[in-house]
């Protein structure tokens, strides 16, 4: 395709039915949202513009933990936004999903808004919406305030309450323009990567704070929708939903041991997050296996309602399967499976993935199947991609099979999950920009476009060039039967 002139999509942004286009290919139902997503510590750098405060990930990085990188520059998008935002319209982005930096907007987490950072996210808004891309606002990426975490961090009440009047003000600020929100990416991660196992920031190790941590995450999620809800415009058509990583989970062996592995990392992945904000408990099994490692007393009369407070949609970003066994000492602290130390988690044999997870795409239908008749709002995929080795070659092209080929399998399990009459609404590839991936720092590329960090110059990969045709013609082509041995599950 050529990217010099840019253009927009012209299908009908009416619901529809998902239909069958030319042989061998499939529709997507007009107005199914099509995009790309970022997070604001992965691409922005500018950590010393705006009056940006310190966040957890400035600390945990400074101090050698992302294999010795940091965000500071990152893909330099603080600098670089309007050249970005030009960059989806060439692509023919309809959707552009992005985070908002907590310390940018507030850098102690507390207190008036910092002008100048808002500031930025409203000129990234507007650029968005005059090149026809709409913006879909994550309000928490995991960049915590450095001065709330030296106050105590998620593990603590207060934290949920600052993360309440954060959003009141993101939402004063940019409720006029922007209809879609997440409140919080990923909880499971923030909570378990970052307070149990330490390997992500704020890198504590202590599991009774991470089962806290979880709770006031989803408590700050609720006192959030709430505070979304009186800060955007009277009449405004909002749509705020959560953001969850579920993972299907696959018991590697039957005996009773393995069948109470994959049912403790079931809870701990899957329905410690989702059972209290669809239907506001936490499920019994998960409260007893965590009691082994907290007496709970966070968790107080209303939360739960408060966490279940109604929202309109639900993001699912969607990696892989968990294949778990039961492996005695496998999981002791530190871990991310907090009460539960007899677990292993496998990736399968042949995983093809830089970063060595498997693909299997046909676990994306399963848990959008799984939340649906869990009784979900309407769906989206808020991140789906993989890591390969990307090089820019010769001839100035990334040719990367792999992940336009993990694409297309992708948007094929998310058609089968609309067959099967889920209420799917998009699909938001990560990442639009290769970036800082968080503990491993720069060492694996999840983009669509290339960047070359030394220079910052941006190169579309062949999916890039090739998921600009499906969102332009709103079709997905079959794809021929995968050899064995690909790393899916048999």
């Amino acid at each position: 395709m050529d990217l010099g002139t840019g253009h927009r999509s012209e299908r009908s942004t009416a619901p529809g039915a998902v239909g069958s286009g030319a042989a061998g290919e499939r529709r997507f139902p007009p107005g199914f949202l099509l995009g790309a997503a970022t997070s604001a510590y992965q691409i922005e750098g500018g950590v010393d513009l705006d009056g940006r405060g310190p966040s957890i990930w400035d600390t945990f990085a400074a101090a050698g933990h992302a294999r010795g990188h940091t965000g500071e520059v990152a893909a330099d998008h603080r600098r670089r936004m309007a050249e970005d935002v030009a960059l989806m319209a060439r692509l023919g982005l309809p959707a552009y999903r992005f985070s908002i930096a907590w310390p940018r907007v507030q850098p102690t987490g507390a207190g008036p808004a910092n002008q100048a950072g808002l500031d930025f996210y409203r000129a990234l808004v507007d650029e968005l919406l005059a090149h026809g891309i709409e913006p879909l606002v994550t309000l928490y990426h995991w960049d915590l305030p450095q001065a709330l975490e030296d106050a105590g961090g998620w593990p603590v009440r207060a934290t949920a309450e600052r993360f309440a009047d954060y959003a009141a003000i993101v939402g004063a600020a940019l409720g006029d323009r922007v209809r879609r929100w997440s409140t919080v990416n990923e909880p499971w991660c923030a909570a378990m990567l970052g307070y149990a196992a330490g390997v992500h920031a704020p890198g504590r190790t202590d599991p009774a704070a991470a089962v806290a941590a979880a709770h006031h995450l989803l408590l700050g999620h609720g006192l959030a929708v709430d505070a979304l809800r009186a800060a955007l415009p009277h009449g405004a058509d909002a749509e705020i939903a959560i953001t969850l990583n579920p993972y299907p989970v696959v018991a590697l062996g039957d005996s009773d041991a393995d069948r109470d592995a994959a049912r403790r990392v079931d809870g701990l992945a899957n329905r410690l997050w989702s059972e209290p904000v669809l239907h506001g408990a936490y499920p019994e099994d998960v409260l007893d296996d965590l009691s082994a490692v907290s007496d709970l007393a966070h968790i107080r009369d209303g939360d739960l309602a408060q966490i279940a407070r109604p929202i309109d949609a639900l993001g699912v970003n969607y990696y892989r399967r968990h294949h778990v066994r039961h492996e005695s000492g496998a999981s002791a602290p530190p871990s991310p499976w907090p009460g539960s130390p007899d677990v292993a988690v496998v990736e399968p044999p042949g995983a093809p993935t830089s970063n060595g997870w498997a693909v299997e795409p046909d676990g994306l239908t399963e848990v959008l199947v799984r939340l649906s008749r869990e009784g979900a709002p309407p769906l989206y995929v808020h991140e789906n991609g993989a890591a390969f080795a990307d090089v820019v070659d010769e001839d100035g092209r990334v040719h990367d099979e792999a992940r336009r080929r993990y694409i297309a399998d992708h948007l094929a399990a998310c058609l089968d999950a609309l067959d099967a009459g889920v209420d799917l609404r998009g699909y938001m590839v990560w990442s639009l920009l290769d970036n800082f991936e968080w503990a491993e720092g720069y060492t694996q590329r999840f983009g669509i476009v290339h960047v070359d960090f030394a220079t910052q110059r941006r190169t579309p990969k062949d999916s890039a060039l090739w998921y600009a045709e499906v969102v332009r013609t709103g079709t997905l082509a079959a794809e021929p039967a995968r050899p064995a041995g690909d790393g899916r599950r048999p």
